[in-house]
């Protein structure tokens, strides 16, 4: 058993959120990571596309989830699955705070970037 004390965790703040990582296998996890997103009113993330299914447990605020050609709008107590190979975009409608999970090497990549620029984000390794 590992116990990540909250004096442990990662922040990491970009111009699109705060990840915040609870445990993560460079943490001493096994294989998945958890983190914490919180993003401002109006706060947008690039249009981009992971090599895992990831899934989003929205604690507080809403936002509009591009995924694919479809558009969600979550709200705080929804929780949503983001598939494999999707291309997402997640833009906050109001303030927005969401707990993520995924395997702890997904890998990223901006819509249109070519296969030598994808990378493991550091809230994720």
């Amino acid at each position: 058993m590992t116990v990540i004390r909250s004096t442990e965790a990662r922040r990491t703040e970009t111009p699109n959120a705060v990840m915040t990582t609870l445990a993560s296998p460079t943490q001493g996890g096994a294989t998945n990571s958890l983190w914490r997103v919180e993003m401002k009113e109006g706060g947008q993330g690039p249009l981009h596309v992971f090599d895992a299914e990831q899934i989003w447990a929205v604690v507080s605020g809403g936002a509009t989830v591009e995924l694919g050609d479809d558009t969600l709008t979550v709200a705080a107590g929804d929780t949503v699955v983001l598939p494999a190979g999707v291309a997402r975009r997640i833009t906050a409608e109001a303030a927005f705070s969401a707990v993520v999970t995924a395997p702890g090497g997904a890998r990223v990549f901006k819509v249109g970037d070519p296969e030598e620029d994808r990378f493991t984000p550091g809230w994720i390794a």
